[in-house]
Order: C-alpha cells, then sequence, then structure tokens
C-alpha cells in the first residue's frame, strides 16, 4: 500500500508568495485582534497608557522647546507644535519598536506551521493604527480649546500617515530579520528610538535647523537624510498650514529615504524568511 505525504513549504517565486500573503488574510486579522486584546492585560490602568504616553511626550518636548527657546512661527502655540509632531512620532516609535521584536514574540509560531512571515511585522504595525487615533483624539482637544480650525490641507493627512507607515513598516522588516540571526538588535532597538526622539523636529522646528547659519551644509544634509523629519514636517503642515511651511529639497530626500528603507527592509526580509525557523 503506497503512503503519501504533504510537504508544506514557502513559494520560491515572489508571484506565489503575494498571493499567498493575501490567503492567509485571516492570520493576519487575527494576529493583529490578538496584539490588541492582550496588550495592556494584567496592568493596573489597562488602555489609560495609550492616552498617558503621547501626554508625557507632549509635555516633555513642549517643555524641553520653551527651555531651549526653540522658535515657534507665527501665532501657534507651542502644544500644537509639538502635538502635530508627536502624533506620527509616536506612532512611528511604537510601530518600528512592535515590528522590529515580532519574530521573536512569535518564536513558537514561527517554528510550526508554514505562512508568509511578512504577516508577523505587519500586523504589528497596523495595531498601532489604534493608539494613532487615540494620540489625533487628544491633539483635536487641544485644537478645540485654543479654538484652532486646520485648513483645506488636513486633506492630505493620510498621506503623511502612509509615509509614516511605510517609514515604520521598512525599518521594521529590516530590523526584524536581522533580530532573528542577531539577538544584539533587541538593545540597539531602544537606543535607536531614543536618539530618534532626539534629532527629529519634536521639541523644535525644522526651520531651527535648515534656517540656522551656525549649523554647516553637512549636518543639515544628514538631518534631512532623517525620514521622520519629512512626516513630522509634513503633519505640521496639514494641521498648522502655511505657517509651519515644508522644506521641498528636504523633504524630497527625506521621502526617498523612507521608500528606501521600504524596499531594502522587504528585500532583506525576503532574503532571510527561509532560514527564519532554523535560526529562531
Amino acid at each position: 500500500m503506497s503512503q503519501y505525504r504533504t510537504v508544506i513549504e514557502p513559494g520560491t517565486a515572489d508571484r506565489r508568495y503575494w498571493r499567498d500573503l493575501w490567503g492567509y488574510r485571516g492570520l493576519f486579522v487575527f494576529l493583529a485582534w490578538r496584539d490588541i486584546l492582550v496588550r495592556y492585560k494584567q496592568t493596573v490602568i489597562g488602555v489609560l497608557w495609550s492616552v498617558l504616553r503621547p501626554l508625557l511626550t507632549l509635555g516633555v518636548m513642549a517643555f524641553l522647546g520653551w527651555l531651549f527657546e526653540s522658535s515657534v512661527p507665527g501665532n501657534v502655540p507651542r502644544l500644537l507644535l509639538v502635538g502635530a509632531a508627536t502624533l506620527p512620532w509616536t506612532f512611528f516609535s511604537t510601530a518600528f519598536s512592535e515590528s522590529a521584536n515580532s519574530l521573536i514574540a512569535n518564536s513558537n509560531l514561527l517554528t510550526k506551521v508554514y505562512f508568509p512571515r511578512l504577516i508577523v511585522p505587519a500586523s504589528t504595525v497596523i495595531v498601532c493604527l489604534i493608539d494613532f487615533l487615540i494620540s489625533f483624539a487628544i491633539l483635536v482637544v487641544l485644537m478645540i480649546g485654543y479654538r484652532f480650525v486646520p485648513g483645506v490641507q488636513l486633506l492630505a493627512l493620510p498621506l503623511f500617515l502612509l509615509l509614516a507607515l511605510i517609514t515604520a513598516l521598512g525599518s521594521g522588516l529590516l530590523i526584524a530579520a536581522l533580530n532573528v540571526k542577531y539577538r544584539d538588535f533587541r538593545y540597539i532597538v531602544p537606543f535607536i528610538v531614543q536618539f530618534g526622539l532626539y534629532v527629529s523636529p519634536v521639541a523644535f522646528s525644522s526651520s531651527d535647523i535648515l534656517n540656522s547659519d551656525r549649523i554647516p551644509q553637512a549636518i543639515k544634509f544628514l538631518y534631512a537624510m532623517n525620514p521622520m523629519v519629512g512626516v513630522i514636517d509634513g503633519f505640521r503642515w496639514c494641521i498648522l498650514g502655511d505657517e509651519v511651511p515644508i522644506h521641498l529639497p528636504g523633504f524630497l530626500l527625506s521621502v526617498g529615504i523612507s521608500l528606501l528603507l521600504l524596499v531594502v527592509g522587504i528585500r532583506y526580509f525576503r532574503n532571510t524568511e527561509r532560514g527564519f525557523a532554523d535560526v529562531i
């Protein structure tokens, strides 16, 4: 009597892989919903952490901006200037950190069954949109308090949110794949987030850097290469209007780096994905 066995293996062709992603969309939804349910489980104040984290970041960054006398354009209140930057930064830092550690956190799942591994970090990024909506609600309350009405530029906000998502996903995929083989990256991720906060225009505006005569052009170029510069400047322009203009050359460079991160992140992730179960 002949015996048959079924071998489950990942698709080798990119076309089949992306088709598999759609086929496993139910798993994507399940992982995202699971992360939402367990994120604040067994914490004392529960979901209130989603409110406290952006509020604490907003308070600290506003205080630092006031302490170091960073410029505030026009009649824009400092809290709104910082709040418009805290919104995308909180989303990016959370999404990047969660996606970078997602494969290690789901190691038991990776070693048991086949599914496109890209689902794991991608689902964590989508979950962070919940925190984004909570932070956006806080910003809306501030705008109501200051009686500040945004202009028509607000309609472009989804495009900059997409750019923030691309930046977080691209860098998250790259670090997640590296983290499987080199566990040192779990210690590097918090440093990247902390350092990125200081070199991104959260407590200050890009005008303080790009219009300064004391800062060398090389430093300005390196500053513009930070992908979050374009994201934050875009959010500020959408919410606060033309009083916080976008510096076009730096913005285009920042967008280019974000897209490059996505391409490199996906390519490296796909090239190393087959060996995740063996290494992890």
